[in-house]
């Protein structure tokens, strides 16, 4: 499949969060998935269209926005138990490379950083287009999706249930629906 000539793009980018979802999805009590998002979130993307492994992204996540529609769930999550906000209220993800897997799909590799602790991340992408909005502003769109241990970053409360299993599983996906605006 041939990578599209997105030479036209290049250029440094807003994300709007108005426009834009941070998302995940768990499994709870190892028969259901419950998801959630973050609400409060900032980032910028660098695109070359021409040569993509110069393109960048950064994200910050505020912690304390965590909302999976249930008052009760959040303020665990946000708790000692989990994400230990009063300590670590930003999760941040900086790029560290970036390439195209042809056509529409590329994937950004970098480090997330949760609860202090940094690992790889790698997020597979589709590129869902870009366009002229109604008040001028040039905008890009992509949709992203990756999977995390959350052990791996020492999210490791959980409870064990009756019937074997635990309340938590440890995998969670991500789930991103970006909308950027270049800047000025």
């Amino acid at each position: 499949m041939a990578t599209p000539d997105l030479t036209a793009l290049t250029g440094d980018y807003t994300i709007d969060a108005a426009h834009s979802a941070i998302g995940f999805t768990v499994r709870h009590a190892m028969v259901t998935n419950v998801k959630g998002k973050f609400v409060d979130f900032s980032g910028s993307l660098h695109l070359d269209g021409g040569d993509p492994s110069k393109s960048g992204a950064s994200i910050d996540v505020k912690m304390d926005s965590i909302d999976t529609g249930s008052a009760d769930r959040d303020g665990h999550l946000k708790s000692a138990d989990f994400f230990k906000i009063e300590e670590f209220p930003t999760m941040t993800f900086r790029s560290t490379s970036a390439e195209s897997l042809g056509g529409d799909d590329y994937r950004i590799t970098g480090d997330l950083t949760i609860l202090g602790t940094t690992k790889p991340l790698s997020i597979d992408l589709e590129f869902n287009g870009a366009a002229k909005d109604p008040f001028g502003n040039e905008r890009v769109g992509f949709e992203g999706k990756a999977e995390i241990l959350r052990s791996e970053w020492g999210l490791t409360w959980n409870a064990a249930l009756e019937t074997g299993g635990v309340l938590v599983s440890d995998k969670i996906k991500l789930n991103f629906d970006i909308s950027a605006i270049r800047n000025a």
